[in-house]
């Protein structure tokens, strides 16, 4: 493939991410100011629409990995799925009754869960498997870039407009990924390394089901399990400071949001940089360590103060623990699955995993504060993230194989 079509491919890919970046992680706690703002519900009413909608998600993530391995009309994938979280966007400042909105954050979840399967084989099937760790360490890069501008734009707005504005922003920024996907070319991406075979190896057909290769890859499961507790307290932490930063002061309290994400999002691009360069130098298991660590520490840390500018701050510790979990994620899962043509029904089985935890998240942080309040909240998902913390101790091999194989032989350089 000649220079020109490396590189407008790369920057397609480069622009995906950066648009799909608030598509692909929903509304989230936007979704909750709004109910709390505008609906006046109750903080187990917003937890229970956010509950549904991570049970969709969770529903739809393996057979999403299923597939996107199975098929070879990726960006088609992509570009369906998008149009469907935009029109659920569209929609939602019309709505108002609970059904209406659980039904409509459901459908965008079930679409949205394509997205990180489909972009991570288009991107294995680009590179190749030597040149994906550097790949998607650019993809991430991309990702919270696209989230830090994509929450200063929402903060603005709804300062200006209301909270509703959010919704059509994230409907722009779907629209703005179908052009990007339709501009990469597809005879670059090869789908059967995209699915996790040897560039230079034989097909070996069909693979099992996610649920399969969970039970038979021991390093698999645990690494599953870990994911799981990782967002089981990851995931309501950010929309628990929005609902608090709305108590203190309801009309700050999207701009402030706004003010968290985006602290966060501009310390996860040079974390994605950093994991993307030295992944391979220093291994997985140690920026995963420092990835897990974090999370107890920022749940204990927003416990000691409701000042506004403390809990922005706090914040920022979630740009270095999540900006590691989502560049090494797919990588450790192409590590674990590299040669079998499993790697993105694993990718899909393990989503599944961790959408289990953040769907359960929401739902035990709202019980939490009804019964004890914020703090206890923010305590009790600590005290699950150091649990995380002591099984990849514990029981996570390290990854890395340091051995050239057949595998390392790149299929197409996405890097310029």
């Amino acid at each position: 493939m000649n220079a020109p079509t490396d590189r407008r491919n790369t920057l397609s890919l480069d622009g995906l991410n950066f648009f799909l970046a608030d598509v692909r992680d929903g509304l989230g706690p936007y979704l909750a100011i709004y109910l709390l703002a505008v609906h006046h519900w109750d903080p187990a009413s917003i937890g229970l629409v956010m509950t549904l909608a991570g049970i969709a998600a969770l529903l739809t993530q393996t057979p999403a990995g299923a597939l996107i391995d199975r098929t070879r009309r990726k960006r088609g994938v992509i570009i369906v799925a998008a149009l469907l979280v935009t029109v659920s966007c569209v929609v939602l400042p019309f709505i108002t009754s609970f059904t209406l909105v659980a039904l409509t954050q459901a459908l965008s979840a079930a679409a949205a869960s394509v997205f990180a399967p489909a972009i991570s084989a288009i991107s294995l099937g680009i590179t190749g498997p030597r040149a994906f760790t550097r790949r998607t360490g650019r993809n991430e890069t991309f990702n919270h870039a696209g989230n830090a501008v994509a929450a200063l734009l929402a903060g603005g707005f709804a300062y200006l407009f209301g909270p509703v504005a959010v919704f059509y922003l994230m409907a722009v920024m779907a629209l703005a990924s179908v052009l990007a996907i339709s501009l990469i070319s597809p005879q670059a991406i090869d789908h059967d390394v995209a699915r996790g075979f040897d560039p230079q190896g034989p097909a070996h057909g069909e693979q099992p089901s996610g649920l399969n290769v969970l039970l038979h890859n021991r390093s698999l499961l645990i690494f599953g399990i870990c994911c799981g507790l990782f967002h089981l307290a990851n995931a309501a932490m950010l929309p628990l400071v929005s609902q608090k930063l709305s108590l203190v002061n309801l009309q700050m309290a999207t701009p402030l949001t706004s003010a968290c994400i985006v602290a966060a999002q501009l310390v996860m691009v040079p974390v994605a940089l950093l994991v993307g360069w030295k992944a391979d130098v220093w291994g997985r298991k140690p920026l995963l360590l420092a990835g897990f660590l974090i999370l107890p520490l920022r749940g204990v840390l927003y416990t000691l103060s409701d000042d506004p500018y403390w809990l922005v701050a706090v914040q920022l510790l979630d740009g270095v623990g999540a900006g590691i979990f989502g560049a090494l994620f797919p990588v450790v899962i192409k590590d674990l699955t590299q040669g079998t043509g499993r790697f993105n029904v694993s990718l899909g089985a393990l989503s599944t995993v961790f959408g289990l935890g953040a769907a359960l998240s929401n739902g035990l942080a709202g019980f939490v504060v009804q019964l004890a309040g914020y703090s206890a909240a923010f305590l009790t998902l600590a005290a699950v993230a150091a649990t995380a913390l002591v099984l990849l101790v514990l029981a996570m091999p390290e990854t890395l194989n340091k051995t050239p194989t057949v595998a390392d032989q790149p299929v197409a350089t996405a890097l310029t």
